[in-house]
């Protein structure tokens, strides 16, 4: 069932336990972010905070990365799994972002995902994030794994989720319904709970 009042119940009780979901991701510059992204890709968040508390003290700016060598900034990364292609795309970004957009973090899902390695899940985290942007709803394990769980949607591919999520979440809420999956998967519907105590167990589809 995805009528409005199902879906208003469930974004009110979300926003009642996470009433300001931020990003747990730690940046202080808007390269920085777009790295942290890029990096949490099959890795958990915790880890991609302690690698860039030191990757972002040896690389401090947009030029210390495009000037990076590739094989010592794997060194830093390397434990946040496939680390040579996030390298590859990290720098490469860099290098896009400096020749194509004067340096800057683009501000459309059109622009954002010409930078290699971001697609859109990448582009709207860091869209929705940096500017309050809201051209997409950002899915992840924890975003496809409670939308099936909800019932808000049947598919498995995170393009056909964004898009059945775009259909029933009010555009208002797109950039923060990510957030608060994320936090609600964490603290209250881990992978391996029973569902007896989750705030949501009513609304899951089948259950």
């Amino acid at each position: 069932m995805n009528s409005k009042t199902h879906i208003s119940k469930i974004l009110r009780i979300l926003k009642r336990l996470f009433p300001e979901p931020k990003c747990v991701l730690h940046y202080k510059k808007p390269f920085e972010l777009l790295v942290a992204v890029i990096l949490s890709a099959q890795c958990t968040d915790k880890k991609v905070n302690g690698v860039t508390k030191k990757l972002f003290k040896k690389y401090m700016t947009l030029h210390d990365y495009v000037s990076a060598k590739p094989n010592e900034f794997e060194k830093y990364i390397y434990s946040t799994g496939f680390y040579k292609a996030k390298a590859k795309n990290i720098l490469a970004a860099a290098r896009s972002i400096k020749k194509n957009f004067g340096g800057k973090i683009p501000r459309t899902m059109g622009e954002m995902v010409t930078i290699p390695g971001v697609g859109r899940k990448t582009a709207n985290v860091v869209l929705g994030e940096l500017y309050g942007t809201a051209e997409g709803i950002s899915v992840d394990t924890h975003v496809i794994r409670h939308s099936r769980l909800l019932g808000l949607t049947k598919h498995k591919d995170a393009v056909k989720i964004e898009r059945d999520l775009m259909k029933v979440i009010p555009k208002k809420d797109w950039v923060r319904f990510s957030h608060l999956l994320i936090l609600y998967g964490r603290e209250y519907c881990t992978a391996r709970c029973k569902h007896k105590n989750c705030p949501l167990a009513p609304f899951h589809a089948n259950m």
